[in-house]
């Protein structure tokens, strides 16, 4: 590759790993306009494997505003993330495929005093299709595959 293309594999990388990271933020913070805004306009989104909807991306964040919403907490963490960009002769194309890894602690309430526990747990893998867009690099596609699941139990009481 040349010095330009590796340049530009670079940008293109933090461009990408910047909205997989938008991704588990507008998703945290239920920001659901933001949520939409990083996927191209026929983006889509499938959570089925977590017992999901798959779909455009305005009928997914509605899903997940009335799912996630019900925990105020929620922390998504992403790691292990692996780049695949689309060459074409030589030069850089405008597709990408990332896989990142997921952890995901949520909570039903506030703070609570006796238990900083969460209430539920998640971990598995996306599957990312990203798009080089007019505006820049934009989802077209996310599967989540769900590895596994815990919900919270709280210690049986002391006698």
């Amino acid at each position: 590759m040349t010095q330009r293309v590796d340049l530009a594999t670079v940008m293109d990388r933090l461009a990408i790993d910047a909205l997989i990271t938008d991704y588990a933020i507008t998703v945290d913070d239920g920001d659901w306009a933001a949520y939409r805004s990083l996927f191209s306009p026929d983006g889509r989104a499938d959570y089925r494997s977590a017992g999901g909807v798959e779909g455009a991306a305005d009928e997914v964040a509605e899903w997940l505003a009335g799912t996630v919403g019900r925990f105020p907490m929620r922390q998504h963490l992403i790691a292990n993330r692996r780049f695949h960009l689309e060459i074409v002769d030589g030069d850089l194309g405008d597709t990408a495929q990332v896989q990142a890894d997921y952890l995901n602690p949520m909570r039903m309430g506030g703070a609570r005093e006796d238990d900083s526990a969460p209430d539920f747990e998640c971990g598995g893998r996306y599957a990312f299709s990203v798009l080089r867009t007019g505006i820049g690099w934009r989802i077209s596609r996310v599967v989540v595959h769900e590895k596994w699941r815990r919900p919270y139990q709280a210690a049986p009481a002391a006698d």
